[in-house]
C-alpha cells in the first residue's frame, strides 16, 4: 500500500499495477487500467457513424431504408412487395392456342406437373385444375403467375429458373385446356369459384 496525496493506493503484488477500491468479487480485484486506445477510437467512430446515419436516413432523407430500396428493386424487376411477379399487362396476356404450343405444354406438364396434379389435372398433392374453382385466380395470367412465383406454403416451387418464359406460357396454356374436363377421382374443390 502506498499513500498518494492523502489517498491510499493499493497495488497488485505481482504486477505492481494500481487496484481499484470497492471493485472486488470472490477475492478478485479489478486493476485501474486505461482502456486500449483502439477501443476508445472504435467507440468514438461508432458514435460518429450513428449520428451520421441518423442524419442521412432520418433528417435529410438522402438515402432510402433497406426495405424501401428492396421494394423499389422489386418494382423495377416486375415484382410486388411480397415477391410475386406482377404481370404488367394482364389483359394483353392471352393463352396460346396453336397445336405446337399446346403439345409442348403437355410435354412439360407430363414431366414436371403430373407428379403433384396427376396426368388429368385432377389433383393429388396439388389442387384439382379441372374444376371451376381456384386458389390463386382463374384467368390465364393467374396461372402464369403462380407457375412463376410458386406457392411455397402449399409445396409448389417457383418454376421461373427452370422453365423459359415461352415454356411457362405453353404449360399455362395447356392447363387452361384442362378446365372443364372430367378425369377420374378428382380432388375436392379448393379456393374460390371462378366467375
Amino acid at each position: 500500500m502506498e499513500m498518494n496525496k492523502n489517498k491510499t493506493v493499493e497495488k497488485d503484488e505481482l504486477t505492481g499495477d494500481v487496484l481499484l477500491s470497492g471493485h472486488e468479487s470472490d477475492n478478485i480485484r479489478e486493476l485501474d487500467n486505461s482502456l486500449p486506445k483502439w477501443w476508445v477510437w472504435l467507440f468514438i467512430i461508432t458514435i460518429v457513424w450513428s449520428v451520421g446515419y441518423i442524419f442521412i436516413y432520418d433528417v435529410i432523407e438522402a438515402a432510402p431504408y433497406q426495405q424501401d430500396e428492396w421494394k423499389n428493386e422489386m418494382a423495377a424487376a416486375g415484382s410486388n412487395a411480397s415477391g410475386q411477379t406482377v404481370l404488367a399487362a394482364d389483359s394483353t396476356l392471352v393463352a396460346l392456342a396453336d397445336e405446337a404450343s399446346l403439345a409442348a405444354g403437355k410435354e412439360i406438364w407430363l414431366k414436371q406437373c403430373k407428379v403433384c396434379h396427376l396426368e388429368g389435372g385432377q389433383g393429388l398433392v396439388g389442387p384439382n385444375l379441372t374444376d371451376n374453382f381456384s386458389i390463386y385466380g382463374c384467368k390465364y395470367f393467374n396461372v402464369v403467375n403462380i407457375i412463376i412465383v410458386g406457392a411455397p406454403e402449399k409445396g409448389m416451387i417457383s418454376w421461373k429458373t427452370q422453365l423459359a418464359d415461352n415454356q411457362i406460357k405453353q404449360v399455362a396454356s395447356f392447363i387452361m385446356t384442362l378446365q372443364g374436363t372430367t378425369p377420374p377421382n378428382p380432388k375436392a374443390p379448393q379456393g374460390e369459384p371462378c366467375k
